[in-house]
């Protein structure tokens, strides 16, 4: 189910692997769209949920590119609408190696 306030188009925007980059627009996922989204604790509370499961998979398909963002990154990337300080990324990043 998704939340009222959160746009139909939003579902055109999902990952594709294993660059993780929006299949619509071609943005490293979670693109600008998502990025966008108005965030309320509700709406955070859904994106936890699903965004935490993405990252063991990114993670794996990220890590070690030439040029690619490393587990932290990875972890601040895809739990943008939490304050999350270098040291928690690298502890999140840590548990889902």
């Amino acid at each position: 189910m998704r939340p009222a306030d959160v746009p139909v188009d939003l579902e055109l925007h999902c990952a594709g692997r294993p660059a993780w980059r929006c299949v619509h627009d071609g943005e490293p996922f979670p693109c600008p769209t998502w990025r966008a989204l108005p965030l309320d604790d509700s709406l955070r509370a859904v994106l936890l949920a699903a965004f935490t499961l993405f990252l063991r998979p990114a993670i794996r398909d990220l890590r070690g590119q030439p040029d690619g963002p490393t587990p932290p990154e990875i972890v601040r990337r895809f739990l943008w609408f939490l304050p999350v300080t270098d040291e928690e990324a690298r502890a999140v990043a840590l548990r889902y190696r």
